[in-house]
């Protein structure tokens, strides 16, 4: 019975989830940097909302050191992602979410 519960209580939380706390907040919740703090550190790069997506799909497609915005004792510690599994509509979507959720734009007083 609690297992039947549990199970309906995940599936309904996962619909509801958006396309990035499904495929991408999970694993970066054992990272010591807050994910708030890579997409900050893409705006300061970019500094577009359109440039800053770019360049992310970029790098979430092929990842390299040198697309990387993390800092090099960063990358020596946790080393490059391996390419995303995702698609391109759901790397796009989960993107627009991540932006969503993080911007800075309009939080600023």
């Amino acid at each position: 019975m609690v297992r039947m519960m549990f199970s309906f209580v995940f599936i309904v939380v996962s619909l509801n989830a958006s396309s990035f706390e499904r495929n991408c907040a999970f694993c970066h919740k054992s990272f010591p940097v807050e994910i708030d703090k890579f997409l900050y550190r893409y705006i300061l790069k970019y500094s577009s909302e359109e440039k800053v997506k770019v360049a992310l799909i970029d790098y979430l497609k092929n990842p390299t050191k040198e697309k990387s915005v993390m800092p090099e004792p960063f990358i020596l510690r946790f080393g490059i992602k391996k390419p995303s599994d995702l698609n391109g509509s759901e790397l796009s979507n989960a993107i627009d979410d991540y932006w969503l959720m993080y911007k800075i734009e309009g939080t600023l007083y």
